[in-house]
């Protein structure tokens, strides 16, 4: 029986990735410090004889006696509100946790899988993204926190890679939402879609002509679980390319969830990306992956799951 240690395995991505690698029929540690996760999320597994919850901070060192095949690491906090608000924390997940997390990859032979994420792009100057480019970042904005943590997290996985020998994986994780969001992560989806069923204004910062990509939960999993499976080590784009505004995202869900809630505009955040898409070619011809799930679709699972989430409230 294969082992996997998902850090961050109480949030959003890492508690879906518990589920799947349960479904397959891995043992699973699932390692958490519940700054932005939620053991709510994986109630489910808790009594499940091949799954196990560890309480801990990954930018702390870990020791396990366990066997491990695969590490994926997860742990970070990925919405602008929550690393605003835990910048420090942040830091140190990318930097200290990946570290922590390759050593012990390291020290298992495990195999090792990053998740980075789009924000390594930062307000690209090309359009869509592909691997290749180098980005846009201000690192020392508001928003460098996240992204330079990503960027060096993925420094150190290659330098792993290239001086170990390490197994490594790299996935960049454009915007995904799906059912377990937060019903205050801050995002564009988890915002609209509380507001629209709570008949609040919805607050679109900027114009709300900025673009973004948005992947259904399902999809990403299956991308990333792919990866983990593939012989590529050099970063890999996950996410849908099909574009849109903001604007248009907000008259969906308004559309979706029968809501008359108007709109309300606020001032843009500083370094907030203009437009965002993967170019997904390599996923395509390497994974045989592309996303399935069409964003009407998508948004119905997932405000049908966060107007229960209100009601139970």
């Amino acid at each position: 029986m294969k082992t996997v240690l998902i850090t961050g395995g109480a949030g959003f991505l890492g508690s879906h990735l518990c589920d799947l690698f349960i479904q397959k029929g891995w043992r699973v540690l699932c390692l958490d410090n519940l700054l932005t996760g939620s053991l709510e999320n994986i109630s489910r597994l808790r009594r499940h004889k091949r799954f196990r919850f560890l309480r801990h901070n990954i930018a702390q060192p870990v020791y396990l006696k366990d066997r491990l095949d695969l590490i994926l690491h997860f742990a970070s906090p990925a919405s602008p509100s929550d690393y605003l608000n835990y910048p420090i924390q942040t830091l140190k997940v990318g930097a200290l946790g990946t570290h922590n997390c390759l050593g012990l990859a390291k020290a298992k032979g495990a195999r090792f899988l990053l998740a980075s994420t789009s924000e390594v792009y930062g307000d690209p100057h090309v359009h869509p993204q592909p691997e290749e480019y180098w980005g846009h970042v201000n690192p020392v904005g508001p928003r460098g926190v996240y992204d330079e943590a990503k960027r060096f997290a993925e420094a150190i996985t290659m330098a792993y890679h290239r001086v170990h020998d390490l197994d490594t994986r790299i996935v960049r994780i454009f915007n995904t939402y799906g059912p377990r969001m937060r019903l205050n992560d801050g995002r564009a989806i988890p915002n609209f879609i509380t507001q629209a069923l709570r008949g609040e204004p919805i607050t679109i910062y900027g114009s709300g002509r900025q673009t973004r990509s948005f992947c259904y939960v399902s999809d990403m999993i299956d991308g990333i679980y792919r990866l983990t499976q593939a012989d590529y080590s050099d970063p890999m784009n996950i996410g849908n390319p099909a574009e849109l505004s903001l604007n248009g995202l907000a008259a969906a869900i308004l559309r979706i969830a029968k809501s008359s809630s108007p709109l309300r505009h606020a001032s843009l955040p500083t370094d907030d990306p203009k437009r965002r898409r993967p170019d997904i070619g390599k996923a395509r011809r390497l994974l045989k992956w592309r996303p399935r799930v069409t964003l009407d679709a998508g948004l119905r699972q997932t405000i049908r799951w966060f107007r229960s989430r209100l009601t139970d409230r």
